[in-house]
């Protein structure tokens, strides 16, 4: 139970991250691990790699090449994972899980990547990540943009990035209620879905859809102060405000444009602004709810958890 715990936590602390270029010593023709062991600032990145026996895998001197999205020490420390000996509280096959994330088989570059949006690739996690090359050649990944690209190895290349990637554990809902954060907007889900529309089965549907989370306290500064509140609600007025919270598609932070207005599944625009935070204004609002916690990947979308309940 305490590492089901631990990883929520991190779910929750995967948001926005700084994209300062960095890593001035990676200038190592080595193997993937033996570029990675040579810099003191993936140090964690290397143990739990270690730790998980893929050393061996990304020492090969094979013709067998790969790409790894790699996250430094800074990373892996805003999930609380702050020291080489932070790993044991993550289960093996949890840190396995996340580790194969951040690795696609064959060497792709960033010009490799198409200049799309959220092209879907095949990580040795067995789930998709979903990479982007902007047409200023810009490169992110699952919303987290590549602070380098193309650090060549003898065995692959190497795209430093400024977050941990971690795979989706369920479809929206069941990412929800796994979020103990989140508790009250899941039991206005379920209530919801006792009016006309099936909010929850919509949302465990096959999507993608993008979902804007008000977090609990966000539920009790908007007059719902507990589950019983809630539960008093017409099931109709909720759903009208949960699907305020939804836009149809995979909408990571990186593809947000400052003063757009999307449709949500409501019918409704919201107002994006972005700056130094993601910000998103509902026109019942007075002001903007700020993304606390950005780019969940979900088995059928993406969360972004906020501070506010947004109003039609």
């Amino acid at each position: 139970m305490k590492s089901i715990k631990t990883f929520a936590a991190i779910l929750l602390a995967f948001g926005l991250l700084g994209t300062a270029c960095r890593k001035s010593n990676l200038n190592h023709h080595g193997s993937i691990y033996a570029t990675l062991a040579a810099d003191p600032s993936y140090s964690i990145l290397v143990a739990a790699i270690n730790k998980e026996g893929l050393k061996a895998t990304l020492d090969s001197k094979s013709e067998e090449d790969f790409t790894v999205f790699a996250p430094d020490n800074k990373a892996f420390a805003a999930l609380g994972l702050s020291s080489t000996s932070a790993l044991s509280t993550l289960p093996d096959s949890t840190l396995k899980a996340i580790l194969l994330y951040h690795v696609l088989g064959g060497q792709v570059k960033a010009a490799d990547i198409p200049q799309a949006t959220n092209t879907p690739v095949n990580t040795l996690n067995g789930q998709p990540a979903f990479a982007t090359r902007t047409p200023s050649g810009q490169v992110f990944i699952n919303g987290v943009p590549v602070t380098k690209a193309d650090i060549l190895c003898t065995n692959g290349v190497i795209h430093d990035i400024s977050a941990v990637l971690l795979p989706a554990t369920g479809t929206i809902v069941q990412t929800a209620i796994a979020n103990p954060n989140l508790s009250l907007l899941v039991t206005a889900v379920l209530r919801a879905s006792q009016g006309s529309t099936n909010v929850a089965a919509v949302l465990s549907g096959t999507g993608p859809f993008t979902v804007f989370a008000p977090t609990n306290q966000a539920f009790i500064n908007a007059g719902f102060v507990n589950s019983a509140a809630i539960n008093a609600a017409d099931p109709n007025t909720l759903t009208k405000i949960l699907t305020y919270h939804v836009i149809a598609g995979r909408i990571f932070s990186s593809d947000l444009v400052n003063n757009s207005m999307p449709a949500t599944v409501n019918g409704e625009t919201v107002h994006i602004l972005v700056g130094s935070s993601v910000q998103v204004k509902g026109n019942g609002n007075s002001t903007p709810s700020t993304v606390m916690a950005a780019n969940i990947v979900t088995t059928n979308g993406v969360v972004h958890v906020i501070d506010q309940v947004l109003l039609p």
